[in-house]
């Protein structure tokens, strides 16, 4: 087989397993005798090179490239690190023709047979247009803590942030019922609610609140979380956990910077009020106390899970083998429990069209299996006619 010289980037935000990316895509493509270059910074590294500001043998990646002091030697370490060692960032928008120009000409220069590139759909949108210009041949693997790549049921760093969020909701049930204090959690998710559903069943909330399910919050969600807070005050539990994606918007239809501190005022103003309406199911909700917290940019960071550096061993090896092939422009995907490809010519135009309507391009499936699970827990979802429907009739879907 004829060697190869293949690149690697990561680019958008950060998560964990990329390190466990690169690491095994060094690997399988040195057992096949091929060279492997690192691209700092995302499509920045093209720029850099083309720039005169690092040459090709900078780049080079090796199986023990990255020895450190004492016994740890090679590569082998970055599987359990958070991050990039080659950074990562989006930029080299191709719709402005110099910089473009520069990211395709410093491709060129390191006369590379292929590209992977790890991604979100951003990003990846952003990639596939620079290789169709440049005519590179690009295998592209998803990573999102998201979960929202489409055609791909895995992403990489997605059950990583939903162990974090999953440990972080494990702490505060302790010190919400210490103190009898309803604790709203917010989490990442600006148009998809994967990691707010998973971690919050996982985890133990009461309330969860996603896009895909609430859109935006109202004056009679926010009475319905009242009730169900006063139905648990009532049973006994004086303490309650509402997790809510950062893609939820406020009762103008607006994005708030923190729509957990917005939620959690919005519950404490209600629940004051409705405690003057004499009915007895609210009579203890003035003593409701809500305080809100952010998890923030640790959802990102954190050991890869077992499961996530499983994900992407197994991505890195097909991509080579993809390569190996000469099958390009593709995307590695996990579906029906195994690892396989999808045309980027189709999973781009989605993307894009979903883009310019504002949607998610891979939403949480609202009538889905786990979606039924929340509210077969008794978790209260929102107020959606689907789910008043489906409690009267019974009926359940199946996840498509």
């Amino acid at each position: 087989m004829m060697n190869k010289r293949i690149g690697i980037l990561t680019s958008g935000g950060d998560c964990p397993g990329l390190n466990a990316i690169i690491r095994a895509v060094v690997k399988c493509a040195c057992q096949k005798g091929w060279e492997v270059y690192g691209i700092p910074y995302g499509t920045d590294g093209f720029l850099k090179l083309e720039q005169g500001q690092c040459c090709s043998e900078d780049l080079k990646l090796q199986e023990h490239g990255y020895d450190l002091p004492g016994i740890l030697h090679g590569i082998d370490i970055l599987q359990f690190l958070s991050g990039s060692i080659l950074g990562s960032l989006s930029r080299g928008n191709p719709s402005d023709p110099a910089i473009a120009k520069m990211i395709i000409q410093g491709y060129q220069n390191l006369q590379l047979d292929a590209l992977i590139a790890v991604g979100g759909d951003g990003s990846l949108d952003i990639i596939y247009d620079l290789a169709e210009q440049g005519q590179w041949n690009l295998v592209a693997i998803p990573k999102t803590i998201d979960n929202d790549v489409p055609f791909t049921e895995r992403s990489i760093g997605f059950r990583t942030a939903v162990d974090t969020v999953t440990s972080a909701l494990y702490d505060l049930t302790f010190t919400a019922a210490s103190h009898d204090r309803t604790i709203v959690v917010e989490v990442m998710g600006r148009n998809a609610g994967h990691l707010a559903l998973h971690a919050g069943i996982a985890g133990g909330a009461d309330i969860i609140l996603i896009p895909e399910l609430t859109p935006q919050i109202d004056s009679e969600l926010i009475t319905n979380i009242c009730l169900r807070i006063a139905q648990l005050r009532l049973s006994g539990r004086k303490f309650a956990l509402i997790v809510i994606a950062e893609g939820v918007k406020n009762q103008a239809g607006a994005k708030e910077k923190y729509i957990g501190d917005y939620l959690a005022q919005n519950i404490n103003e209600m629940s004051h009020k409705l405690c003057l309406s004499d009915k007895p199911e609210f009579y203890d909700l003035d003593k409701l106390e809500t305080r809100s917290t952010v998890l923030g940019h640790i959802q990102r960071s954190g050991t890869p899970s077992s499961y996530d550096r499983l994900l992407a061993a197994t991505f890195a090896k097909k991509a080579i083998d993809l390569i190996a092939e000469e099958k390009y422009n593709q995307l590695v995907v996990w579906q029906s429990g195994t690892v396989q490809s999808q045309s980027l010519d189709k999973v781009i135009p989605h993307i894009k069209q979903c883009h310019q309507l504002g949607v998610c391009p891979s939403p949480v499936n609202k009538d889905g299996f786990l979606v039924q699970t929340a509210r077969s827990l008794g978790i209260y979802l929102g107020n959606q006619e689907s789910e008043v429907r489906s409690q009267k009739s019974g009926v359940r879907s199946q996840e498509s």
